[in-house]
């Protein structure tokens, strides 16, 4: 029983992401992220002309590398409890399979089996695009924005929240001045809406502008209003990669701390741990 827990526990640590001292595990992130890139590559070649000729070769390298997903997936799954550790293993799996990493896992599955089916099946091939998502595990600065946009989402909502009252007072501001001038582009309250976002969010298409007096000032206005209402998710987001970088300091110092009080050979329990928890070296 003991070997069974030390052999998922050695497959939990390969592939998930290595350090430098773990070769197997580098190697496993090392392939994954090879079959990422070549997916990606496929799904961008295929839409030339010059794919036409190697259309099977094309089908046989994402199969191998789908098959390769679809046991990264079972494995993750199978060793899903030393993931979160204060579950238990079924409910762990559970918490893994409804997880953004285990559903994007799962779709970059998916299309390759439903690709077959022509018609309407074919367009989920897009999803193939979510694979890129997988290599958000061996990039800090993925990982970052990831844990920023977790901790911060409830101000970001509200901003967002804001914006769109925003949007909507000044779509109707703008069709009840424009309407008479202009009633061929500000036909209804969408129109004035499809201006507030080009406007409030300063991309300016330029499709619709006022010609009015009246309107032309109360663009003015909403302009240097919706530079202000963009810069306020900006900032959250700005203090969020502080406090973030703050913490994974911390977390390091700490990390370095345990290991040095703790070396790989004196761990207190070589029954169940065969493995450093801290650098994956193999316990004597």
């Amino acid at each position: 029983m003991t070997d069974k827990k030390t052999d998922r526990r050695r497959i939990f640590t390969i592939i998930q992401v290595g350090n430098l001292s773990d070769m197997p595990s580098r190697i496993y992130d090392f392939l994954l992220v090879a079959a990422v890139s070549i997916n990606i590559f496929i799904a961008v070649f295929d839409t030339f002309d010059q794919a036409a000729p190697y259309k099977e070769s094309i089908w046989w390298i994402e199969c191998l590398t789908v098959i390769f997903f679809t046991i990264d997936y079972i494995l993750r799954i199978w060793t899903a409890d030393y993931l979160y550790e204060n579950l238990k293993p079924s409910r762990a799996r559970i918490r893994f399979i409804f997880s953004w990493v285990g559903i994007v896992d799962l779709l970059s599955c998916v299309p390759f089996l439903v690709s077959a089916g022509g018609g309407a099946l074919r367009m989920f091939r897009i999803i193939r695009i979510l694979r890129v998502f997988r290599i958000h595990h061996y990039a800090d600065p993925l990982r970052v924005i990831g844990e920023v946009l977790k901790k911060k989402r409830g101000q970001l909502l509200s901003s967002i929240f804001i914006v769109l009252i925003l949007m909507v007072a000044s779509s109707l501001m703008m069709y009840n001045l424009e309407h008479e001038a202009q009633p061929e582009v500000f036909r209804n309250a969408f129109s004035g809406f499809w201006w507030a976002v080009n406007t409030l969010l300063t991309v300016g298409y330029g499709d619709i502008i006022p010609v009015t007096t009246a309107g032309r000032i109360c663009g003015t206005l909403l302009t240097f209003l919706g530079v202000g209402m963009v810069a306020i998710p900006t900032g959250i987001l700005s203090a969020g990669f502080v406090e973030q970088v703050s913490i994974i300091r911390e977390e390091a110092v700490i990390e370095n701390v345990l290991h040095e009080s703790a070396p790989c050979g004196e761990a207190e329990d070589k029954e169940d741990y065969s493995y450093c928890p801290y650098c994956g070296k193999k316990l004597p």
